[in-house]
């Protein structure tokens, strides 16, 4: 269950608050793999963030007892001074992992980083960093995936990687995804959600949610 509970989320400026968006209640349904769909400047990525808990509201709360990953693909919480495989121990501790040393293999073999794997992540190359971050987040078995444009990490070869091993969880694990390509919402989804002008709404059948968001 992840519930949103008088959510409220307002950005000040010279004009005064600019209310992205005010008072939201909302449970996303359970065991559904969710798109959340918004046209731009809607609020999707901020409210993706506030899920992720690497953003926080001005009032209200989000209320889950899911295991909900940090979003799939983004580099949150690599430390730049530590390792790879160093920055993979301290993740595995932070979320539980039992086996850390099991954890670091599946680790450095799905991100692929050879030798580089113990060196500062401060000398990888962005792609490097974002393969170590995917592949910390996808050697754990969370409840629920946040993607957000995760596919589009590395060259061809890792991004095709990266989609089968994302489709594998999302047959056990439940999925929101942020992603402007309708094809992969097709490949991932089974419902949406719609932010529009400060309210959600939620859409059982996603064909009929695209269509809604095409006119948006």
């Amino acid at each position: 269950m992840i519930e949103l509970r008088n959510l409220t989320k307002y950005y000040p400026s010279e004009l005064g608050k600019q209310y992205i968006f005010q008072n939201i209640n909302f449970t996303f349904p359970e065991g559904r793999n969710v798109a959340l769909l918004g046209s731009n400047g809607a609020g999707k990525s901020t409210l993706f963030r506030i899920i992720a808990g690497s953003e926080y509201p001005n009032s209200g709360k989000v209320i889950t007892d899911r295991a909900i990953s940090w979003p799939v693909a983004l580099a949150t919480g690599i430390h730049p001074q530590m390792t790879g495989r160093e920055n993979t121990r301290f993740i595995g501790r932070v979320n539980g992992v039992g086996n850390l040393d099991e954890y670091e293999e599946k680790v450095k073999s799905f991100a692929e980083l050879g030798i580089k794997y113990d060196l500062p992540v401060k000398n990888y190359s962005s792609g490097m960093r974002s393969r170590l971050a995917f592949g910390c987040c996808i050697a754990i078995d969370f409840d629920v995936y946040l993607i957000d444009e995760a596919t589009s990490v590395g060259d061809q070869k890792f991004r095709q990687k990266a989609k089968n091993a994302l489709l594998q969880k999302s047959k056990t694990a439940s999925v929101i995804m942020v992603s402007h390509d309708l094809k992969e919402i097709r490949q991932f989804c089974d419902s949406a959600v719609i932010l529009h002008q400060g309210e959600l709404t939620y859409y059982e059948d996603l064909e009929q949610a695209l269509s809604v968001y095409k006119t948006l």
